[in-house]
């Protein structure tokens, strides 16, 4: 059937072959098999012109109804496995997130491909407020704000580490604290300095300020940064596992016990969310911990 409405729609057979990815061989040999099968012609040939039968008509009309019956059955079946067609728009407020994150999205979407999701990097120092807005529909964030019209479901925590050069001062320390900031030169991803993990919970309390603080969104141009000696950053642990493998880095603790956060997906209290939406967040908890092995 899908033969037929493609030569009769395309016109002719080169466009039918290239319409339904076939050779011209293949494509003359399904047709005498469906001829075969209804024991009679379904085109007449002429002129290097196919014309439909009288029979070709009528399974021409029957492909139309069935073929259009068979993609809504089938876009029924996607709906009822899959869930309703919608999106889901994402962001984190920090920047670690977007290592794992597209690659969960990617895995969620084999499963529910109907779903689109969508990262909204705009949103990234500010989701909370975007949530609120209704910009938002997911924001990963690891400073959760008192709100009623908030809730938060716990994801995960890790631990923040310094990565330094082994040739700098605090590569033999066990640990650091807000003073030894004083004169080294952080690096961070981004502004504003409210939004740094290690200033806003770790150099703030302590009323410590570096030297020289420097913006640099490229992670990679960042170690490469601190591999030269030229200043420290801040990296979740996980994150840094890759760079302290192949490198000359070292990763120093932050404080005695460590600097550990905990991570949230917050959402719109009370707002009644699709099946898809809860099925997404439990996927993401499970692929963090089980894949990404975060804790």
């Amino acid at each position: 059937m899908k033969l037929v409405k493609a030569i009769v729609e395309e016109g002719s057979i080169s466009k039918a072959i290239f319409k339904l990815h076939l050779t011209q061989s293949a494509l003359s040999h399904q047709l005498k098999e469906a001829e075969y099968q209804l024991g009679t012609k379904i085109f007449l040939r002429g002129n290097k012109k196919l014309v439909l039968t009288k029979a070709g008509e009528k399974l021409y009309e029957a492909a139309n109804e069935i073929l259009d019956k068979l993609s809504d059955t089938q876009y029924s079946i996607k709906q009822m496995v899959f869930g309703e067609i919608g999106e889901i728009r994402i962001s984190t407020e920090c920047y670690s997130g977007y290592h794992w994150l597209p690659s969960v999205m990617k895995q969620f979407q084999l499963l529910y491909p109907n779903v689109d999701l969508k990262i909204v990097m705009e949103a990234t120092h500010y989701p909370l407020q975007k949530l609120l807005a209704n910009e938002l529909d997911i924001a990963i964030i690891s400073d959760a704000v008192r709100d009623e019209n908030i809730k938060y479901i716990e994801l995960f925590q890790d631990e923040l580490v310094m990565l330094v050069s082994e040739n700098h001062p605090w590569s033999d320390k066990k640990f650091v604290l807000a003073e030894d900031f004083v004169n080294e030169h952080l690096i961070i991803h981004s502004l504003p300095l409210e939004t740094v993990s290690v200033h806003q919970f770790f150099l703030a309390p302590a009323k410590v300020k570096p030297k020289k603080i420097t913006p640099l969104p490229l992670t990679e141009a960042s170690v490469e940064m601190v591999k030269a000696d030229m200043g420290v950053m801040s990296m979740a642990k996980w994150a840094a596992q890759p760079y302290l493998k192949t490198s000359t880095l070292k990763a120093v603790k932050i404080g005695k016990t460590g600097l550990k956060r905990k991570h949230y997906i917050a959402v719109l209290n009370g707002k009644k969310q699709p099946d898809y939406f809860t099925h997404f967040i439990d996927f993401l908890k499970t692929e963090l911990h089980v894949v990404w092995n975060i804790e």
